[in-house]
């Protein structure tokens, strides 16, 4: 598998891999292939590849703890199973230990089983068109989580000095920085080989939560200087071999997102969102969905799709939760709806899969008849018709009806054809999903000589139609539904 690059193409930043527009796309597991032990990801490589995934993204150092609302994942593993970049000690009987109750960590050394994972991890990977997310750092969100982390005073031997959990991700500790750029010289000199690797500095950095005296609240500033200084240092060390994904700062009182830095000034190739409220842009605000909510949020990921594409570099959501906790038909159908939603508006989707786990690395039964259903429909019309390549359409007009529709033209001079991605956007629950028959009309050019359909769900081709001699045709269908028009 050869290397990714970004590149104008028109008016649109498109990624490529061999110099080909592709369309990044994951139902991925949580993240902790690499630093989980117990996690089999030999098994859950093949079945992502061979359910149309083209992207995997996982941590380098960050481990995570259940919640209500966080299901049990890879990225949360048994202390025993935890693999970090440096070796425990070989801690005596009375020693202190961590904070998770193992022997502490070691900064001064690297531990040699992880790094034989990272490259065996990346490397099967490769044989299987699977480009790999690795993402250095991550927000610690609260205290309970920043006390699992190997850089927190009390789980390592190397004298750092405490810090309250919202500072990790700022320079205000500079002998914790300079740990922290180290591993960032360590996995790229590793990496230097593996073409299919993008490097992400942060997963989620945030700013402005609360703090009690003396801690000063941490500032977006801040965190975006401290990501500068990474990126800096990423491409300072990799000589131009890998494509950088990332974002700005989100702010958390009061909430935003805002993405116009990571758009322009700041240093990253890719552009990472996270689909969620108060995300801004150009001059607007997308309510995206709320986390682990079930919301569908359909035309506001349309509207927003649209306009991120529209700018100077690639978008990818890269971590779309907004009904992941729901593992069965009512979340997948979401997600599928807004998968479909960015491709064909011309960004890249990731969301979690929460049923791959250790123990599980090809999932739920449910999922495999599901959720992989329809990601390897969404991976082979993405290859068939060229999606990464095509632009935006007109799309026929709708006559009569309540869809959202996303239109894009696929074709070329002589063979004209266009993608029209129509979804019932009604809002539901799981008690009550609100899924039912649609039925929408539309008008077509008078050159339309020929409308196949086809289902999302599956890929099955549902029915061939033909416009009456106004132009117009009526679709009905559950969920949503997929039209090729030839003219």
């Amino acid at each position: 598998m050869g290397g990714l690059s970004t590149a104008m193409i028109g008016d649109r930043a498109r990624v490529l891999r061999d110099g080909r527009p592709v369309v990044l796309r994951t139902a991925t597991e949580h993240y902790g292939a690499i630093l989980n032990g117990a996690f089999d990801y030999v098994a859950y490589l093949d079945l992502l590849a061979g359910s149309g995934g083209n992207l995997t993204r996982t941590f380098v150092l960050f481990r995570e703890l259940q919640s209500a609302v966080n299901p049990y994942s890879t990225c949360k593993p048994e202390s025993i199973d935890y693999l970090a970049p440096y070796p425990r000690t070989d801690a005596g009987r009375d020693d202190p230990t961590a904070l998770d109750g193992q022997p502490r960590f070691d900064l001064d050394r690297w531990d040699d089983r992880f790094f034989e994972r990272l490259h065996d991890f990346v490397g099967r990977a490769a044989t299987l068109g699977v480009t790999v997310e690795l993402t250095l750092f991550s927000n610690t969100y609260a205290e309970a989580i920043w006390e699992l982390n190997p850089l927190h005073h009390a789980n390592n031997v190397n004298g750092l000095c405490p810090i309250h959990w919202t500072e990790h991700i700022t320079a205000r500790d500079p002998d914790r920085l300079e740990r922290q750029l180290a591993l960032v010289d360590k996995i790229v000199a590793e990496c230097r080989d593996h073409p299919n690797v993008i490097f992400e500095p942060c997963n989620e950095p945030g700013a402005g939560a609360p703090v009690e005296p003396p801690v000063v609240a941490v500032t977006q500033a801040e965190v975006n200087a401290w990501l500068d200084l990474l990126i800096a240092r990423i491409r300072s060390t990799d000589d131009g071999r890998h494509l950088i994904a990332g974002q700005e700062a989100f702010r958390y009182q009061p909430w935003e997102q805002p993405l116009d830095r990571s758009m322009t000034a700041m240093d990253v190739d890719i552009v990472n969102v996270h689909p969620l409220p108060g995300t801004s842009l150009g001059g607007r605000t997308y309510e995206l969905g709320r986390f682990m909510s079930g919301d569908l949020a359909l035309a506001e990921v349309r509207d927003f799709c649209a306009a991120a594409a529209a700018g100077p570099k690639p978008v990818n959501l890269d971590e779309d939760n907004t009904a992941s906790q729901y593992t069965e038909h009512f979340g997948w159908t979401i997600h599928r709806k807004r998968a479909w939603v960015a491709a064909l508006s011309g960004c890249h989707y990731d969301l979690i899969d929460f049923t791959i786990r250790p123990g599980l690395p090809l999932g739920s039964p449910a999922a495999g008849t599901d959720l992989r259903s329809w990601t390897r429909f969404l991976g082979a019309a993405c290859d068939r018709w060229g999606i990464a390549a095509a632009v935006p359409a007109e799309g026929p007009r709708l006559v009569d009806g309540s869809v959202v529709a996303v239109a894009r033209s696929v074709g070329s001079i002589g063979n004209e054809r266009v993608l029209l991605y129509l979804a019932d956007a009604a809002e539901g629950t799981r008690r009550h999903p609100s899924i039912g028959p649609v039925s929408c009309t539309f008008e077509a050019s008078a050159d339309v000589r020929e409308i196949r359909a086809f289902r999302p769900a599956d890929g099955s081709e549902v029915a061939s139609l033909v416009p009456d001699d106004d132009g117009r045709f009526t679709v009905d269908f559950v969920e949503d539904l997929l039209l090729e028009l030839t003219s």
